[in-house]
């Protein structure tokens, strides 16, 4: 079936209205009217392809939430009229350990992404959700708690778990000290989600203007990282550091901070190496390490957490003409701190 979308046909064009190709409903999927579909920066660099991995027509979006149309024969969990949500994979190989460990987005064989993946079904590439529907595999589908804002939860689909999945890993919680980095869409989610968690949270910001607002969201104490008299006075006080900056910036002063055996896990995505020192790491033996979203019912285990904690993103609600806009402002950083797709825009 045809339905609206919003992408592009090439790295150096605007995102536009088009038709895509949805699969019809099979015994095990569900179909979803897109309400709200989340902007994430990934979204900028695949449309711009500036991982060198897109394939177009791109049409992004994986933070989505909207009402269930249609279900499958076979599918148990969910029914016609239940709000559900679709994060950043639609499916996997389910076969290997780390699928069976509902670690799908580790996949041996490569999860399948909402969009810009190969397509078993239709023989082409998988779209996201900046678009009218969308139909998903019941396993990959996720339920929304009835008390969270439809529109502020959206970003929890990426934002969210891609925080709360390295801070449960690295057993973040009470009597822990707490470093985020980068104060942007993902670092504000790490401040509610860690100190929901019981942790003393530091933000460091290279932003004077972002001090007071850090605060607001729940931070103990904030550090502008560019102070060198400043961040001389951390010096091996935090037993873990969320880095959510995406931009070059110098790993090494950040490590130095860690307590010994502290752990500082990068969730940004910085287009150029970040150089190591490696008396960063082995004085006080400590650890470097990457984190990428995290499996369905640990999305699942997150939403819960958020609802219980009433934790959504902070965002501005945008209709879907002003997405080219949108992203000329996230490059610099003019949203606070997410942008959301009103997807019921683009019947207008």
């Amino acid at each position: 079936m045809n339905t609206k979308a919003y992408g592009t046909y090439a790295d150096n064009k605007p995102l536009e209205s088009m038709k895509i190709e949805r699969r019809n409903v099979n015994e095990n999927d569900i179909e979803i009217e897109i309400l709200f579909c989340g902007i994430c920066h990934s979204d900028l660099h695949t449309a711009r392809n500036e991982w060198q991995s897109a394939n177009y027509p791109v049409v992004p979006g994986h933070e989505i939430i909207g009402k269930i149309t249609k279900i499958g024969s076979n599918v148990s969990q969910f029914k016609v009229g239940d709000i559900a949500g679709v994060g950043c994979m639609v499916d996997s190989c389910r076969e290997c350990d780390n699928c069976k460990n509902d670690l799908e987005q580790f996949c041996d064989s490569g999860a399948t992404y909402t969009y810009n993946s190969v397509d078993k079904h239709l023989n082409s590439f998988t779209y996201g959700g900046y678009s009218e529907r969308v139909v998903v595999d019941e396993s990959f589908v996720l339920h929304i708690p009835e008390n969270l804002d439809l529109a502020a939860a959206a970003p929890l689909l990426c934002a969210g778990i891609t925080t709360y999945s390295p801070l449960k890993h690295w057993n973040v919680g009470p009597g822990k000290r707490v470093g985020v980095v980068g104060l942007g869409g993902l670092g504000h989610m790490a401040i509610k989600i860690a100190k929901a968690m019981g942790a003393y949270v530091v933000v460091f910001t290279t932003s004077l203007s972002k001090v007071d607002d850090a605060k607001r969201l729940g931070a103990d104490e904030v550090v502008l990282s560019s102070d060198a008299v400043e961040m001389s006075k951390y010096q091996r006080s935090l037993h873990f550091i969320l880095d959510a900056v995406s931009a070059q910036h110098d790993i090494n002063t950040f490590l130095s901070l860690l307590k010994v055996d502290g752990a500082l896990v990068l969730v940004g995505a910085p287009l150029d190496p970040l150089p190591v020192v490696s008396f960063s790491l082995i004085g006080d033996r400590k650890t470097f390490a990457g984190s990428l979203i995290g499996g369905i019912a640990e999305t699942q285990e997150m939403l819960n957490f958020c609802a219980k904690h009433n934790i959504v993103s902070d965002i501005e609600l945008i209709k879907v003409n002003q997405i080219n806009e949108a992203y000329e402002r996230m490059l610099k950083g003019d949203v606070k701190y997410r942008f959301v797709i009103d997807m019921g825009s683009i019947k207008e």
